[in-house]
């Protein structure tokens, strides 16, 4: 004759919070690529010299937006390049700078980390349609960093050792107000 025992004890619990998991090596992980991919937008800043931007000496921004045009990866991409970029340059070009000092400002110090990781991805896929063609490029590079934000995304890397997690503290479990509200979905 068998006896039924019913278990008594809690059902398991996840070891993941709203965030990356506990454990110690995700954290490290997390905070690694946030910060490395941040020094690698505030690294490129460099070639990107106002205020020509390149566009006098055909070199830096100007010379990479241009091969859009030179070295198509999808037409019609180029074709808004060369019709509306390339003629409003200038502008555009400060545009480029602006998001790419804001995605390397904002992902080090972990800030609307989630937000600041989608614009990266978007960022890296408009330069490898920019130059993923162009001879000498290693189109992966955009590939992998896109890769690197989506795990900056995916571990919401900001909660750890970042902003966000003193941020998403104060607002609390009972966020009040539409801001509130929306700067725990894009952190």
């Amino acid at each position: 004759m068998t006896t039924s025992t019913k278990s008594t004890s809690p059902p398991p619990t996840s070891d993941v919070e709203s965030g990356p998991a506990r454990d110690r090596a995700t954290y490290v992980t997390a905070v690694f690529v946030r910060v490395v991919v941040a020094l690698l937008w505030l690294d490129n800043l460099d070639w990107k010299k106002p205020p020509d931007f390149g566009q006098n000496n055909n070199a830096g921004l100007y010379e990479f937006t241009a091969d859009a045009v030179k070295y198509p990866v999808f037409p019609p991409f180029s074709s808004l390049v060369e019709h509306v970029i390339l003629p409003h340059f200038t502008l555009f070009a400060w545009g480029v700078f602006i998001v790419e000092i804001c995605l390397g400002t904002f992902l080090l110090l972990g800030l609307a980390t989630r937000l600041w990781a989608v614009v990266g991805m978007g960022q890296a896929l408009a330069i490898y349609l920019s130059i993923g063609a162009t001879p000498g490029e290693w189109k992966w590079s955009y590939f992998l960093l896109i890769a690197a934000l989506a795990a900056v995304l995916g571990l919401a890397a900001g909660r750890v050792w970042g902003l966000d997690s003193v941020l998403r503290r104060r607002i609390g479990a009972d966020p009040r107000g539409r801001v509130a509200r929306l700067y725990l979905r894009i952190s």
